[in-house]
């Protein structure tokens, strides 16, 4: 990247060059906005969806399936990176518990079976206890799940993996995050699904339509999901229309009085500012709050919000084919590692050498906790050492590795985590309808690469027509589980995601409609 100019005037200041900042900066400008984007990483776009390269291995930060039930979110990653640059890719996850694999999501009689038949018997005691006397107050993780599944096999299957990764107990955990995050998977539809693909009951009859299942493939671009951000780069920049700064991290944003913004960032090569009409901030709502010029009165709330950082630590192996899966869900207390990855079979062009496998291990933390504060060769040593007591890696054949640190990179959902976001949304949404929050960290949600690209695709929708046409919050509001069923099915996100007319503001995004075009010449 060039350097900065130290001063910028743009139409819209963009914060963080991820997903949701990258796809609002790629329809800006292809509408003939001026836009500039600000990114604290030196070296990558993407945030956590991009891709690290080292030694010539490449690999994901998190794992990232390209698949979406909104056609518009398809059609914008074919136009950015090409059909070509994807691949399709078998999909195949599983937890490992007490030695054994298990199929995820939950095969029922696969789960059943390895459990044993008086684990499974008590498995199913306890989840018909719960179908037949609820929980009635559902307020935590917990609360939910055990209503979901019972007790016994929540406590095999969620309890221990899910204080793994957000470090803090189940029943501290608001119910939203299970809610959002495996709704619509059930035991009694694991069972059903077993059934269908037992019985080749897959298909319906005369029509050869599949029945809607489990995501069994996803698409994937073949250098990994950073591939397709540094191509949203580069088509920004192309247009003359847009700049990134990046190694900038923002250091104020403050109301120019006349409804606009003076952002400033700093970097190595010194401060910059940026002045615009508007500003969209895909940085973490609660150091947003702390640098807002006035300080909004919600920033007590907002610092409260927590969040889960996590580190990743890639391992360089002799042997093509340790496993087949993308990644496996460790549920085992004797080890600290949350998930780990198998990235050829993400894509095998990740992979520079045929003879070897580039594995990653997951840890979550707290940023300055233990495992954090590390150094690399520590990690490289404890991934090593855990990889072999799990039985995935033989320690002779690893040659290398590297770590990655990540932060912030979960919002987490305590308890209270709903009120402080609605304080600060509603305080901003009022005082400065010109500030737009989008993302994962930006909104405090646990979106996926889709739904925060369709956070932006609203946005830029509603700058364009000049007013809050759109509410973004809807996006991924009652989501149901979403690997199942069929790829860009539908128009847009499914209904209860998006009203009727937002569903016709995503399709709008692509072609500009008659009826706002006076308004988005305003704007």
């Amino acid at each position: 990247m060039e350097k900065p100019n130290q001063s910028i005037k743009v139409d819209v200041a963009i914060i963080g060059a991820g997903p949701a900042g990258l796809t609002a900066g790629y329809l800006l400008t292809r509408q003939g906005k001026s836009v500039a984007i600000i990114e604290q990483d030196e070296t990558y776009v993407g945030g956590i969806s991009r891709t690290v390269e080292h030694e010539g291995y490449r690999f994901d930060i998190g794992g990232h399936r390209f698949f979406s039930k909104s056609q518009q979110v398809v059609d914008l990653w074919n136009e950015i990176l090409g059909e070509d640059d994807f691949i399709q890719r078998p999909r195949m996850s599983r937890i490992y518990y007490e030695g054994k694999f298990y199929s995820y999501p939950l095969r029922a009689f696969e789960a059943l079976w390895n459990l044993g038949i008086l684990r499974s018997t008590i498995c199913m005691a306890s989840y018909l206890q719960y179908k037949l006397f609820p929980k009635k107050e559902v307020k935590s993780f917990e609360d939910w799940t055990v209503n979901q599944f019972g007790h016994k096999l929540y406590s095999i299957f969620f309890k221990t993996y899910t204080e793994k990764v957000w470090g803090m107990p189940c029943d501290e955990m608001s119910a939203d995050w299970a809610a959002q995050r495996i709704k619509g998977l059930s035991l009694w539809g694991a069972v059903t699904d077993g059934l269908k693909r037992s019985l080749g009951l897959n298909k319906k009859p005369n029509d050869g339509q599949a029945v809607k299942t489990l995501l069994e493939t996803f698409r994937y671009p073949r250098l990994g999901p950073g591939m397709m951000w540094e191509a949203a780069r580069d088509k920004i920049l192309s247009t003359g229309k847009g700049q990134i700064v990046m190694g900038h991290g923002l250091k104020q944003l403050a109301s120019d009085g006349k409804g606009g913004w003076r952002m400033s960032a700093a970097g190595k090569d010194g401060e910059i500012v940026i002045e615009a009409a508007h500003a969209i901030s895909s940085a973490p709502m609660r150091e947003l709050s702390k640098r807002l010029h006035p300080l909004p009165q919600s920033t007590l709330q907002a610092s409260e919000l927590k969040y889960r950082d996590f580190l990743t630590v890639a391992l360089m192996v002799e042997g093509e084919d340790l496993f087949p899966d993308n990644w496996i869900y460790i549920h085992d207390s004797k080890v600290k590692v949350g998930r780990v990855q198998n990235f050829r079979s993400w894509s095998p062009e990740m992979i520079p050498d045929a003879d070897m496998a580039c594995v990653g291990l997951e840890y979550f933390c707290f940023e300055g906790d233990g495992l954090w504060s590390k150094s690399d060769d520590d990690l490289v040593a404890l991934a090593t050492d855990e990889m072999e007591i799990l039985g995935l890696v033989d320690r002779k054949k690893v040659k290398s590795g590297a770590v990655v640190r990540q932060e912030k990179a979960y919002p987490v959902y305590d308890e209270d985590y709903a009120a402080n976001v609605d304080a600060m949304r509603r305080e901003l949404e009022d005082k400065h309808p010109t500030l737009h929050l989008v993302g994962r960290n930006g909104m405090h949600r646990y979106n996926n690469q889709d739904h925060a690209m369709m956070t932006a695709m609203l946005t830029v929708e509603n700058i364009l027509a000049g007013e809050r046409v759109y509410d973004t919050w809807c996006v991924n509001e009652d989501a149901e589980y979403h690997e199942a069923g069929d790829e860009g099915h539908a128009a847009s996100l499914p209904s209860r995601r998006l009203t009727e007319d937002q569903s016709a503001a995503l399709a709008s995004v692509r072609e500009v409609p008659e009826r706002v075009s006076g308004a988005r010449d305003a704007a």
